[in-house]
């Protein structure tokens, strides 16, 4: 693959309106933006004249931009059974709303929590189902095929009290939006909800609109304990992926480094090649037949703390075989 095929992004500021954001992805050598459609830490409802969105379009073609993204706000909890819950919907209804008028393709979403509270500094994950699932049997171990006909194979579980309310909101949230633009639920690797993919999958089989799909953060997999470190555990993972999610679901993938050990339940983002995950995983995945026509998508910090760089996008690039 060469690297003038690499559909890589980077989450970029919106300061100045709309519009400026893909001078700013190409000012680092980037064809793809991600960026927020308002604060993403107040309730700002998403709103875009059509000149705006003509702006915005022109500014995309000018400059080779070939996927465009929102990323929802921090403060979305479709779980929250107060105010934050409606806040919550209202604000990706017209998120998306917003997102057709631009010609964005979706909304990467994190979806919210049941309950508050950080893992502990040396707790580990082992990627169980401790939120979204009660599990009735032990659940499987996630990154490796279930045992045909086993016990885990057919565990049940009682589901989070705040089940049904999170999916009744996801589909009130679907019945407002455009018919063509994404629902992109993100993996998580803290205590949210879809840490895993057995949480993720059965959102979907219980959502099973063809609009939702699915954003993977290479940091959040590392966080929750999934091992991606060789060309066969990256396959397995992606085996798995394809049995209980499916690969056409998968929509784009955040590509950050971990400054936290495998396992961690933690989630901060480091540099391409700096941290725990490390440069070989980045090779894998973008090399990967499955993966290497995604858009990549950088959450970095920056090698200057301004957020995705030229340097981070070049390692990336520098990876391609």
């Amino acid at each position: 693959m060469k690297s003038g095929t690499l559909i890589i992004g980077a989450h970029v500021s919106i300061a100045g309106g709309f519009k400026e954001a893909p001078a700013r992805a190409a000012s680092i050598g980037a064809n793809a933006v991600q960026m927020f459609s308002g604060s993403p830490r107040g309730w700002n409802f998403a709103s875009a004249t059509k000149e705006q969105a003509e702006e915005y379009k022109a500014e995309v073609k000018k400059h080779g931009i070939k996927a465009s993204y929102f990323h929802a706000s921090y403060l979305i909890n479709l779980a929250d059974d107060g105010p934050n819950g409606k806040h919550s919907v209202d604000a990706l209804i017209a998120e998306l709303s917003v997102a057709e008028k631009l010609g964005v393709k979706g909304s990467i979403i994190h979806l919210g929590s049941f309950k508050e509270g950080r893992p502990k500094e040396n707790q580990k994950s082992k990627i169980k189902n401790q939120d979204l699932f009660a599990p009735t049997t032990p659940p499987r171990r996630l990154g490796t095929p279930p045992q045909a006909g086993g016990e885990e194979e057919n565990a049940t579980y009682v589901k989070h009290e705040r089940y049904p309310l999170l999916i009744s909101n996801i589909k009130a949230v679907l019945k407002k939006a455009p018919k063509d633009i994404f629902f992109i639920i993100e993996d998580m690797g803290m205590r949210k909800i879809g840490r895993s993919l057995d949480e993720i999958a059965e959102i979907i089989k219980d959502v099973p609109d063809p609009r939702v799909k699915v954003c993977l953060d290479t940091c959040h997999l590392h966080s929750a304990g999934y091992d991606l470190s060789t060309k066969k555990k990256l396959e397995e993972f992606l085996e798995m992926f394809d049995t209980t999610i499916g690969l056409d679901r998968l929509e784009c993938i955040h590509m950050n480094d971990s400054r936290d050990e495998f396992g961690s339940l933690r989630d901060r983002h480091d540099n391409i090649g700096e941290g725990k995950v490390g440069k070989d995983v980045f090779a894998l995945i973008v090399n990967h037949p499955k993966l290497k026509n995604l858009p990549f998508l950088l959450e970095v910090p920056g090698f200057d703390d301004s957020g995705p760089d030229r340097k981070n996008v070049d390692k990336v690039k520098g990876v391609i075989q």
